[in-house]
């Protein structure tokens, strides 16, 4: 039964004629052609059913269309529809005010943006004249956004083609699969994984060094939960050195590992904070930086350099301020603490048991990684990273086919389900992934 007025291969037709698409060659792309959506599900313009196991990408945490949300995006468009950055907005404070509290008290002010990447390129420029010191220190397997500063602080191939700004040095995060460090242990690789940043520290200059760029759960690089202690040492690095903190946590925040922010489940705290995705669920879209106390005093005389035209945009504060108190009132963290901790995490588990193309498993909440491949022994990797394999497209196909949508990126599969996605169906998606998983067992060669 079709779900709109027009069929998947007229929307299909149309797409590939008008509309480029990102981070592909737009002949060898075939996307979804999405009709509607609600919860935990979308439908294509044919009527197939999925269960968005991606949260789009990684965004919607409160689900499709919550009805308070998008009453209050309606509201809000009845009475002030747009307004300049320059002029005062209460619902814009309301916004500010929310995500302030929710930071802590070492916070002060949000400076608001479009999206994730305009985010990141204004927490390197305001640590940059707040320290007078120009590097930034970002990991390898990393994504901070498409922009200028941002692409070349990533660390995974994407920014091969775009690296044409300056300052940006990468470093080794830990993984403790795919040890940079000879590690046996998370304790090692912690240790390890501490003592090589100090040394990156130390040869590229501390009076060089402005910030250090870290997801404080790297995401799109395989949702890589850092080693207890290891936010610990990065904050102490930091102090020692003189050198500001930034947790990008565009993908990890806003309930995605059970806690509004990913770094709060450690006990330590950044000097700024990047956020977007969740904070709207990506009902409109919003971004910004959360400033720390210090930090903002800086700019009480001095100019800051940069604005956006849309910042802080009615639509996307009154989405904010809605989505946040929806969390708020539904307890979706807890229920994403829940989630992952009753379902994904051993559900998983049981499937490595299963699947021998299961390598690791990592995660929080309704945010985890998979690493596949094929042979457990040596680690070998479903697909080449930067790349991908008939493997890993044949699993994806297969997750479409059972109606799931599933994240994947090189060898990897992420399940990012929305925070509020009940039990029945996170149990589903696992029985999805179980039978998907069937197909490509073929491709394992270990013993």
């Amino acid at each position: 039964m079709s779900t709109g007025s027009k069929s998947n291969s007229e929307v299909s037709a149309a797409d590939h004629n008008f509309v480029f698409h990102s981070w592909s060659a737009q002949g060898a792309i075939s996307p979804i052609p999405v009709a509607k959506s609600s919860g935990s599900r979308f439908w294509d313009h044919d009527g197939k059913e999925y269960l968005d196991f991606s949260s789009q990408l990684v965004f919607t945490n409160i689900g499709h269309q919550h009805p308070k949300v998008v009453a209050a995006i309606q509201e809000q468009a009845a009475t002030l529809t747009a307004l300049a950055p320059q002029h005062a907005s209460d619902i814009r404070n309301q916004a500010a005010e929310r995500i302030v509290e929710l930071a802590g008290t070492n916070f002060a002010k949000v400076f608001f943006t479009n999206g994730g990447a305009d985010a990141i390129e204004n927490a390197i420029r305001m640590a940059r004249i707040h320290t007078r010191k120009h590097k930034v220190l970002s990991t390898y397997r990393s994504y901070h956004g498409n922009t200028g500063a941002a692409i070349n602080a990533t660390g995974d191939p994407r920014r091969f083609p775009n690296e044409f700004a300056f300052g940006h040095v990468h470093f080794w995060g830990p993984y403790l699969y795919r040890s940079a460090f000879w590690a046996n242990s998370e304790e090692q690789e912690c240790e390890r994984a501490l003592q090589h940043l100090e040394q990156t520290i130390i040869f590229e200059g501390p009076h060089t060094i402005g910030a250090i760029l870290l997801e404080s759960v790297p995401g799109t690089a395989g949702v890589l939960v850092p080693p207890t202690g290891y936010l610990e040492g990065v904050r102490a690095l930091c102090d020692k050195y003189k050198i500001l903190w930034i947790a990008d946590e565009v993908m990890a925040g806003f309930g995605r590992t059970g806690k509004w922010f990913a770094f709060q489940s450690s006990k330590v705290v950044p000097d700024l904070i990047t956020f977007a995705k969740g904070v709207t669920s990506g009902y409109v879209p919003l971004g910004g930086v959360v400033i720390g106390k210090e930090i903002s005093k800086t700019f009480d005389e001095q100019v800051f350099p940069g604005g956006l035209t849309y910042m802080g945009h009615p639509l996307a504060a009154a989405t904010a301020v809605a989505t946040i108190d929806v969390m708020k009132e539904e307890k979706m963290l807890e229920n994403a603490a829940s989630i992952g901790e009753k379902i994904l995490g051993p559900g998983l588990h049981e499937l490595a048991k299963k699947h021998k193309v299961i390598g690791d498993i990592r995660g929080a909440g309704v945010f985890w990684g998979v690493d596949l491949v094929s042979n457990r022994k040596t680690h070998e990797p479903l697909a080449t990273y930067g790349g991908s394999s008939p493997a890993m497209n044949e699993l994806v196909a297969a997750c479409k086919a059972n109606g799931m949508m599933p994240f994947t990126n090189f060898n990897r599969i992420h399940l990012c389900p929305p925070c509020n996605i009940s039990q029945a169906d996170a149990r589903l998606g696992l029985e999805i992934l179980d039978k998907s998983l069937a197909v490509i067992g073929k491709y394992y060669t270990g013993e």
